[in-house]
């Protein structure tokens, strides 16, 4: 028999999103192992009179009279996690609560978001609303894999506007830096360590080097602020007596929404001088407009829109998206991860402030 949950009930649906975080704890869901999570919230879905549909590892939710004339407001965020290291004190699988705090893997990163967001789509599948409510519970999303959000999007209607579920204390995030990485080689010739031959590749990838330290991008986001341009990786030689024929590196770029990735590639590259490679383009800096109906909202709840330095699935959705969320960024792939109970009521009270009655 089927259950329901009034848009109401906020204290039901509180705790329903812990009972279900809970069960979402004890399952490992890492990248590309989140099958058994899946079919966990196609079960939930079906206690509450929902049908969803699978494609590999993410669950969709679509409202029961889905109408074509109206836009389509998009719910998201991930079931996966990463792998527990070495440094917890507790059991990551074994989700233990202490007074108002839930202890467990994946419990702010970013399962309070996934049963928040969950929840309020179920308090308001059924209200009449001025756009279509989907919601995915996605995968991949910790390693930007392509079986995530972006093997979704084609299968979807036209998304007008998203919402995606992260850590942000339920602050707007309304920008979010991209992610640019890119593989450089400078050549030398190889020679004995001992006479003077050969040519160098670290001598040579040295100036090359000071100039990605020096070089800053015209453009500064008042969000983001500048491009951020980091060396991270090097490599060079096979042994000690033999002089280098090849210096290899690796670097980070984190774009602002003034530069597309390619754009950012090809003022690097041009400056460097040598060969460089870009392992992708996709994952691109994304923003809202402050005006935004949603933003304004949130700012009239007392939550403050500000610009994200970490990556999320909002780098591969190209309608305006916003990401928000309880819990806390720094806490997001530490040890003994934990959220508040509390930040779970306020998510999904402040979630169906925000989107009941929106206009976007």
């Amino acid at each position: 028999m089927n259950q329901e949950l009034h848009y109401l009930d906020v204290d039901l649906a509180f705790y329903q999103a812990v009972d279900l975080l809970k069960q979402m704890i004890v399952i490992p869901s890492p990248s590309r192992g989140e099958a058994e999570v899946a079919a966990l919230f196609e079960e939930w879905g079906k206690r509450y009179g929902a049908t969803a549909r699978r494609i590999g590892n993410n669950v969709i939710f679509e409202p029961a009279g889905y109408d074509p004339q109206k836009p389509s407001l998009l719910l998201n965020s991930h079931i996966d996690t990463v792998r527990p290291g070495e440094s917890w004190s507790r059991d990551p699988f074994s989700p233990t609560t202490e007074e108002d705090t839930i202890y467990g893997l994946g419990s702010n990163d970013a399962g309070a978001s996934v049963v928040s967001l969950f929840m309020a789509w179920l308090m308001l599948k059924d209200t009449p609303q001025t756009y279509n409510l989907i919601f995915v519970a996605s995968a991949e999303e910790e390693i930007s894999g392509a079986g995530g959000i972006e093997s979704v999007l084609p299968h979807l209607p036209p998304i007008r506007f998203a919402v995606v579920g992260e850590p942000t204390g339920m602050h707007p995030a309304i920008a979010e830096k991209g992610l640019l990485v890119i593989d450089g080689t400078v050549y030398g010739k190889s020679g004995h360590a001992a006479r003077n031959e050969g040519i160098n590749a670290i001598y040579e990838a040295l100036p090359v080097l000071e100039k990605l330290r020096d070089f800053h991008f015209e453009k500064e986001s008042s969000f983001l602020g500048p491009v951020k341009v980091t060396v991270t990786q090097v490599n060079a030689g096979n042994q000690h007596n033999v002089i280098p024929d090849r210096f290899t590196f690796v670097v980070d770029v984190r774009t602002n929404e003034h530069y597309r990735n390619e754009e950012a590639f090809a003022l690097l590259s041009e400056i460097a001088g040598c060969e460089m490679k870009a392992r992708s383009f996709r994952l691109n800096s994304s923003s809202l407009p402050a005006d935004h109906p949603f933003v304004l909202r949130a700012q009239m709840a007392g939550k403050k829109p500000f610009g994200s330095p970490t990556l999320s699935d909002q780098a591969h959705l190209s309608c305006p998206s916003v990401k928000i969320g309880p819990g806390d960024s720094a806490r997001s792939h530490t040890a003994d991860e934990y959220i508040h109970e509390e930040e779970i009521r306020e998510a999904i009270t402040l979630y169906i402030k925000l989107l009941d009655g929106l206009k976007i």
